[in-house]
Formats: structure tokens, sequence, C-alpha cells
């Protein structure tokens, strides 16, 4: 529910807000780097449901991506997903290639192109 559809890097909710008002972005946190962590959401969400809204969630999520942040040899992080003319901040962290990437594209692969039965994702050093 951002201007750009990119997410911030936390919300605040607002349980006793009115609808439309249950979320706010705190002042040090407007920014978006890229992170993986909705996409791994998603994708885990499509793995054990199968459910085709879960690869259309993923796609509404990727194409702010193409949007706002892909710069000529990458993707950029934002300073203020709040504004139309997201700032790009000329950084690309490696979690978007190694963690957020990975997730986009398993999201859109076949359910068995990996079994979590035998395998365990970890990019964490």
């Amino acid at each position: 529910r951002t201007p750009t559809g990119l997410s911030p890097e936390y919300v605040n909710f607002n349980l006793q807000s009115g609808k439309g008002q249950d979320m706010s972005i705190p002042g040090d946190a407007p920014q978006n780097l890229l992170r993986p962590e909705a996409a791994e959401a998603v994708w885990h969400m499509w793995y054990y449901t199968g459910d085709h809204k879960y690869r259309q969630w993923g796609h509404e999520m990727f194409l702010p991506f193409l949007k706002y942040s892909k710069v000529k040899f990458g993707f950029s992080a934002i300073s203020d997903v709040r504004k139309k003319t997201a700032p790009k901040r000329d950084t690309q962290e490696s979690f978007w290639l190694g963690e957020t990437l990975k997730y986009f594209y398993l999201i859109f692969a076949p359910r068995n192109t990996v079994n979590l039965e035998e395998f365990v994702l970890n990019t964490e050093a």
C-alpha cells in the first residue's frame, strides 16, 4: 500500500485504527533494501499449498522492483518507498541475488524444482 508498491524496512501495526490506517511506516524505515523475506514466505506458501494465488502475489511483488529498482547493471535499494519518484541508493546487497531472486525464481518454477524433504535452503554464513 505504498505509492511504489514496494515494502518498507518494517511497518507498525495500528490495531485500533480504522480501515486503511492499520499500518504505518515509521520515519526510520521508509527504505527497501531488496530483502528476501516476503518473497521467501510467498514461495513457501506456494510450495506447500499449490494455490496459484501465491504465484499471482509473487508477480505483483516483483513488478515494482522492475519499475522502481531496476538500474543499468542490476537493481538498487530504494531510499523512500513512500515517494513515487523513489530515490535510488546506488547499492545492491548480495542477498538480492543470493536469496531474493532465488525465491522469485522458485515461485514461478514447477513446485517439484526443490524437494524440502530432501534439501534445506540456507544462505546464512
